[in-house]
């Protein structure tokens, strides 16, 4: 491959560093161009002006990608840990310097609100400050032995190379949560970021590099993702492979690893339904039920799709909120109006499609349903009400602005119709029954119940969803467990002597 030897700097993102500016991928400590010249645009979603041109590698290219990521892991997978944790810290430093830098590379290319984007980056830098420290305790146990003379003991030991594979709505904390994981266990990764936000992955790398990580230990490769991606897939030195996308892909994904036998981490569609009950603190759950809409323009897997709302307070909570919803601001990220643009011309469509069905159902639209005339990309924070079961919304992930709302009676039709998806990934819920919350803590079926709160996620909680929504969890001592094989060693020492 060739060694990029000018960087093409992107225009229209003002930096105070445009050494973070790359638009080259990162292999083996190079900032490498693809073999055949090629590039791609990037855009912003708030004018679809072109930000820049980034390499398109071809799957050959990132086939490269994994012989400088296996041929690191050898000397990586045995750097003391404490070496491994240092170099993680210094990454969480630089992230934290360059925190502007980094939020405004975001924004330009993915259109999140800038303190949106200023929020990711330190979420992002907590997974590399908080794997620093767990990269220091590789835990190894002691068992009680069953067998007379035997004394055994199970070791946590990195796996390998692992591919990274990460969307574009959060492009820097996807990458630094499974990053931080897999290097802390002493595995090597190769990356692939969404096309639409590679400058902020490419970032990532620069100050990856300037921390010191020796070549070939973290990879960055730009291109589409079929071209990137399927030569991993095949390739039995990727030993794990972490996705965040749609259930859709996460499916392919899983069938085409299935003949290297991978481990995986898939994080997957979500479908959130947002319950409220008539003793709920209304004022506190409106606020917390804007904030689990609204977030990222809705463009959040974790995003509230389905609100479920009691019958006695359904109406005074629909006022309430749509009041809140019509206060909220549309604009460009760089302005930092509490909503951007969406990412595409696909995400557009897709509100639209949903509100079009909700209303020919019989739903009510009292705020927005309409693409907004700041661009092509801006739609309107919406709000149907009386939105009957059958309607798209109700069994589809939006990812979008449009709040879908309809009033159940009981409890037990609240938790059914909550449950009622092949998405397992969060739930809310508002009420201030004590016994009730106990009830809801153990029948929704999903992998993170957060209760009169939305916040729920941090380097420290295990992230993940059940039934389809996913595999495995990312963050905690458990985002460990898919980038480490533990090995049982059982000793007998017989009538062994220590040499004199």
């Amino acid at each position: 491959m060739p060694e990029a030897r000018q960087l093409d700097r992107p225009t229209g993102v003002d930096v105070s560093d445009p050494k973070l500016l790359k638009t080259f991928s990162y292999v083996d400590g190079r900032w490498i161009a693809a073999t055949s010249g090629a590039g791609f645009d990037v855009t912003d979603p708030a004018n679809g002006g072109c930000i820049g041109h980034v390499a398109q590698l071809s799957g050959e290219d990132s086939a490269r990608a994994v012989d400088a990521a296996d041929a690191a892991f050898p000397g990586w997978a045995t750097l003391l840990p404490q070496e491994r944790s240092a170099l993680l810290r210094r990454w969480f430093e630089l992230m934290i310097e360059n925190r502007e830098d980094l939020a405004r590379i975001m924004t330009a290319e993915q259109g999140k609100p800038l303190s949106e984007s200023r929020g990711e980056i330190d979420y992002a830098a907590a997974f590399l400050e908080f794997y620093a420290e767990e990269a220091k305790r590789p835990n190894i146990e002691s068992v009680t032995s069953h067998l007379p003379d035997a004394e055994m003991e199970l070791w946590r030991e990195p796996v390998g190379v692992a591919a990274l594979i990460t969307p574009w709505n959060f492009p820097s904390a996807m990458i630094t949560r499974k990053a931080a994981a897999a290097l802390a266990a002493g595995c090597t990764v190769v990356i692939h970021p969404s096309a639409e936000t590679p400058y902020s992955a490419l970032a990532l790398a620069e100050l990856a590099d300037r921390a010191g990580f020796p070549p070939g230990v973290l990879n960055v490769v730009t291109g589409i993702a079929p071209e990137v991606v399927e030569p991993w897939l095949t390739d039995s030195r990727v030993r794990a492979l972490s996705f965040t996308g749609s259930t859709e892909v996460g499916r392919l994904l899983y069938r085409r690893s299935a003949d290297t036998v991978k481990r995986l981490v898939l994080e997957l569609g979500g479908h959130a339904p947002f319950l409220v009950f008539a003793d709920c603190e209304l004022d506190r759950t409106v606020d917390e039920a804007i904030k689990a809409k609204f977030a990222t323009t809705g463009q959040d897997c974790l995003g509230a799709n389905r609100f479920l709302v009691e019958r006695p307070i359904y109406e005074e909570f629909c006022e309430r909120f749509a009041a809140r919803v019509a206060e909220l601001t549309l604009g460009p990220g760089m302005e930092d109006c509490d909503l951007g643009p969406l990412m595409n011309e696909n995400a557009v469509k897709k509100q639209e499609e949903h509100v079009a069905n909700a209303l020919a159902l019989g739903a009510r639209c009292v705020h927005g349903g309409k693409r907004s005339p700041l661009g092509l990309l801006f739609y309107e924070p919406t709000v149907l009400v009386d939105v009957p079961p059958e309607a798209k919304i109700f069994s589809e992930e939006t990812f979008g602005p449009v709040a879908a709302i309809a009033p159940f009676d009981t409890e037990d039709e609240a938790v059914t119709r909550a449950n009622a998806t092949e998405y397992g990934l969060v739930a809310y819920a508002h009420t201030m029954n004590p016994r009730r919350i106990y009830r809801l803590s153990r029948s929704l079926q999903f992998g993170m119940v957060a209760i009169n709160r939305t916040k729920v996620t941090g380097a420290p909680i295990p992230f993940g969803g059940m039934k389809q929504s996913g595999l495995a969890r990312e963050g905690a001592r458990s985002g460990l467990e898919a980038f480490t094989d533990i090995k049982y060693v059982c000793r007998d020492w017989g009538q062994a002597r220590i040499p004199s």
